[in-house]
């Protein structure tokens, strides 16, 4: 497989990704209370959102790469 292609499928599963989940979500630990012996934690959820533009260019490159490389050959 050629490498234009591979970075066209590539690209073109991270744009379909990035439109079904809109943004990555994580866990973060934080300690709260830290006495000696005694720890208290609390875990916070994050989330870093990807707009759908970024899906949108990540999926039309990948089209245009695939395209471009099926000409060339």
């Amino acid at each position: 497989m050629r490498t234009t292609t591979l970075i066209a499928v590539m690209l073109i599963a991270l744009g379909i990704v990035a439109f079904a989940y809109q943004g990555i979500t994580y866990t973060t630990k934080e300690k709260v209370v830290d006495l000696g012996a005694l720890q208290v934690t609390a875990e916070t959820k994050k989330t870093l959102p990807l707009p759908p533009i970024v899906g949108a260019i990540a999926l039309v490159g990948g089209i245009v790469l695939l395209v471009m490389g099926q000409k060339k050959s």
